[in-house]
């Protein structure tokens, strides 16, 4: 499979470049280079966007106002100059120009300009509802990775207690609530450059070099990649360019925060150039261990991120890029957030068995931010990867051709219990995962009227234990796993050690044909119809042997030793193919009105469990390894404006009704030791997203989004019963009707920039200050819905004031959580449900100063 992948890129480069060798006679690329300014100041523009009419081909200009463009075209040529706040301009290029001059537009609100449909385009042009957040927005904010970022994208929803146990989810959908089950797809693609990153924890990188991140919300996959059902977030960094150029930034915070980033790009040749960056972030913990004295929690985070870029002929864009991150934490830990009363006996509540044992919670008030617990905390989480995009020009359009490897290693240790006694004295999922991805499409004009898009996607993935997986109990487990009043469980030693080692794989193939087109029928009217083909198979093996406890062949003693962990394998495989697709309707009724409905069917594919499955009479139920794929049928009608010429504002409604929705399931048991996959019948989410941006003159900025989602369970009758009806006498619950996970029905965020000319230190620039604000209403925190396992909503303020020079310098202080908003970000309940549940909890305030350099 990795061979094939990399002969048919190899193979369809070579053919395509000797195809175009032989149609045309070689050229030498033309490099078209100037300076965007303003026509009253003189001073240069950073960050205006120079796009060739008529082209895909478009550049922005640097901290120094330059822009370098390199085609195939013979000047002259038109291209079209655009920067936020200034007029919009056409004009004709030659070999070299001077300085283009922009008139300042206090009236214009200039295009944001998007890739997601494979071609550059206005975002308010599409019909699909996408979120852009520029690179610039990003760093200044303070959104160094996706946990930052659903701060200023609503419709994103985000839970990690660690980075392999991440939820990442637009409008409410995508992966399972809770602890991660390697055996089901994520619903929300995550592509970088083009390249799918298959596994949650890439939610933890550090971003490198960010030139814009889109957030497309809404089932995709007949454009691109691995076919997802909520969403996907293209993120496109900073590419190489053949005009030297570089930028340096220094953070410093509380907490002894230090976040360093630098990235040097520049010709190496005529034809090749390079693209290397930096971060590095460190901080204190958030939590304080009472019994080690350490802070936990902390940041330690290394990336790193190489580009070349070569253009052997006008036709032909090669990119090879490498990325390497390496993270080691310590960290994470969750407090102990409050104690259910269950439904069992009294001796088995979790304040009794404490009692029992002589322990006292170090504290009752999770936001102390005090724990005691007596394992280490530990999340090794290391990844990276390899990447070659081939950009070849065919006709009317672009063959693209993008192989990559990437490979991910995770070396945890947790405290599963959130308490200082030796319950779980050692849980280590270690892992290591393999990918090997393929896709070839071609984009661009069938016809004055037809544009499409047609292509193959493959993916291969390789998880397993690394080499072992370890869950240990500690010598207080016996107390915690006591099912009745014999006095055996107090044999002495019997629980000491006692443990699991596993072993399991999981190997996925995915592959994929996809295409959809863009029908003119008239310059308003667009038909915009789309077909995917998958095909999924996913194959586990899985065994689990216990070692250490009391060595004793009593039958009773064994008894109460197999009630805690017992061995366990199992081989399994499954497979599915599936046909989806998408229809939409677009009508331009204006320059400043866009509509569009959508109508689309996808699946979300076949999924297996491979955590351990529950037994029922020492059998275990290997009917529970397969999981129904998600069928998922969606609506959607969107409204996208320009009420002037400064403002943007654009509603859409959405509706999903699932079918076999992929659920996470929690078990008593504490050798399942990951909880359990299952379908419940029907959920259904749907809502109403409204978001804009205004601009007054060039001194002020606001942008804003909100989004009301509502998210309940139409039919899951075979549900497990939440936290506090554990011990009675159903095992499982009728949960229909009741809140989906993780969907908080308002969210909302709004921000703002003003900004002014000055001086600083004789530099001329401008003065800023800016305000982000980040609201989202309570939601339910478990699969199940439970009373005590709800979050209240809260509202987050986040500021900055700096100065920006007109030599790239920038200075600027920052606070995060301005106002030390006290909140939980999840609530997880401990295994084997004695009470006690733990909690995720928001970083308090942060403040600190960013210096900034660029040329």
């Amino acid at each position: 499979m990795k061979s094939g992948l990399t002969s048919l890129l190899i193979l369809l480069t070579l053919l395509s470049v000797l195809t175009v060798s032989g149609q045309n006679a070689p050229v030498i690329n033309a490099t078209v280079t100037g300076k965007v300014v303003d026509s009253r100041t003189g001073k240069h523009l950073i960050g205006a966007t120079v796009l060739i009419k008529g082209t895909t081909n478009g550049s922005a200009t640097n901290q120094n106002g330059q822009f370098t463009l390199i085609t195939g075209q013979k000047p002259p040529f038109t291209v079209v100059v655009s920067y936020v706040g200034y007029q919009t301009q056409e004009l004709i290029l030659n070999e070299d120009t001077g300085e283009i001059q922009l008139t300042q537009a206090d009236n214009q609100l200039a295009d944001v300009t998007i890739t997601s449909r494979r071609r550059q385009e206005s975002s308010q042009e599409v019909p699909i509802p996408i979120s852009v957040v520029r690179g610039a927005l990003v760093e200044d904010a303070g959104a160094f990775n996706v946990n930052r970022l659903k701060e200023l994208v609503p419709s994103v929803q985000l839970y990690s207690s660690n980075p392999r146990n991440t939820t990442l989810n637009i409008r409410g959908l995508g992966s399972t609530f809770g602890l991660t089950n390697d055996g089901i797809d994520p619903g929300v693609g995550f592509y970088v450059d083009g390249v799918y990153y298959a596994r949650p924890a890439v939610t933890a990188l550090d971003f490198v070099d960010v030139e814009q991140i889109e957030v497309l919300r809404g089932p995709q996959g007949t454009l691109f990649g691995k076919n997802t059902t909520a969403g996907a977030f293209n993120i496109t960094t900073r590419p190489a360019s053949f005009v030297p150029g570089a930028t340096f930034e220094l953070s410093y915070g509380n907490y002894n925060f230090v976040q360093a980033k630098a990235s040097l790009t520049g010709p190496l040749g005529k034809k090749l150039a390079a693209r290397a960056s930096f971060t590095g972030t460190q901080r204190n913990g958030l939590l304080t261990n009472i019994r080690t004295n350490q802070s936990v929690n902390t940041l330690n985070n290394l990336g790193f991120r190489g580009q070349l870029l070569y253009t052997p002929s006008d036709n032909v864009k090669l990119t090879l890029i490498g990325d390497y991150t390496d993270q080691q934490p310590n960290g994470y830990a969750q407090v102990v957030a409050g104690v259910v009363t269950t439904k069992r006996p009294a001796y088995r509540q979790f304040n009794n068995i404490i009692a029992d044992l002589g322990y006292k919670l170090p504290s009752t008030n999770p936001f102390d931010r005090i724990i005691d617990h007596d394992t280490p905390s530990k999340a090794d989480n290391q990844m990276g990867g390899v990447s070659l995009n081939a950009d070849i020009k065919l006709g009317g359009g672009t063959l693209t051709a993008t192989s990559a490897w990437r490979y991910w290693i995770w070396g945890p240790l947790n405290d599963r219990d959130y308490i200082g006694l030796p319950v779980f004295s050692i849980s280590a999922a270690n892992s290591k995962h393999n990918q090997w991805s393929q896709e070839i499409r071609y984009a661009g004009a069938l016809s004055t009227r037809l544009n499409g898009v047609l292509g193959v996607f493959a993916l291969y993935q390789d998880l397993q234990s690394d080499p072992v997986q370890t869950e240990e109990a500690g010598a207080a487990q016996w107390r915690f796993a006591q099912n009745s009043t014999s006095p055996l469980w107090r044999t002495p030693g019997l629980f000491d050690g006692f443990g699991i080692r596993t072993t399991n794989r999981l190997r996925s193939t995915s592959a994929a044909v996809f295409g959809q087109l863009d029908w003119a029928i008239n310059d308003r009217l667009h038909v915009l119809p789309g077909i995917r083909y998958n095909y999924d198979k996913k194959i586990a093996n899985y065994k689990r042997e216990t070692y250490g406890g009391l060595q004793t062949t009593d039958p009773a003693l064994l008894a109460l030793k197999n009630a805690v962990y017992t061995n366990q394998a199992f081989d399994t495989d499954v497979d599915e193919t599936n046909v989806s697709g998408q229809a939409t309707v677009q009508y331009k009724a204006s320059q400043r009105i866009n509509a569009f409905g959508t109508y689309s069917i996808s699946y979300k594919p076949v999924g297996i469990n491979i955590a351990g499955l529950p037994t029922s009479g020492g059998r275990v139920l290997l009917e529970l390894a397969r999981v129904k794929p998600e069928f998922v049928t969606h609506y959607e009608l969107g409204l996208k404006t320009r009420p002037t010429p400064n403002s943007v504002l654009n509603v859409v409604l959405h509706n999903s009704d699932i079918k076999d929705y992929q659920t996470q399931v929690q078990t008593p048991e504490p050798g399942v030791n990951r909880g359990y996959l299952a379908n419940a019948e029907r959920v259904r989410v749907w809502g109403v997203e409204v978001d804009g941006n205004l601009r007054l003159g060039n001194a002020l900025s606001v942008y804003g989004a909100v989004a009301y989602t509502n998210g309940k369970y139409v039919s899951f009758k075979n549900a497990p019963v939440p936290l506090e009806e554990t011990g009675g006498e159903a095992a499982f619950k009728d949960i229909s009707g009741g809140d989906l996970p993780g969907i908080s029905k308002w969210a909302g965020s709004l921000g703002g920039e003003v900004s002014g000319n000055g001086k600083f230190l004789a530099q001329d620039g401008r003065y800023f200050f800016a305000l982000d604000n980040y609201y989202r209403s309570g939601f339910s925190s478990s699969p199940s819905p439970s009373k005590y396992l709800n979050i209240d909503g809260y509202a987050l303020v986040n500021a900055r004031v700096g100065f920006r020079a007109s030599n790239g310098t920038s200075v600027f202080i920052w606070s995060r959580n301005l106002l030390n908003q006290n909140y939980f970000e999840q609530l997880l309940p401990a295994p084997g449900n004695a009470g006690q549940y733990g909690g995720v909890l928001g970083d308090p305030r942060t403040y600190g100063v960013t210096l900034r350099y660029s040329f």
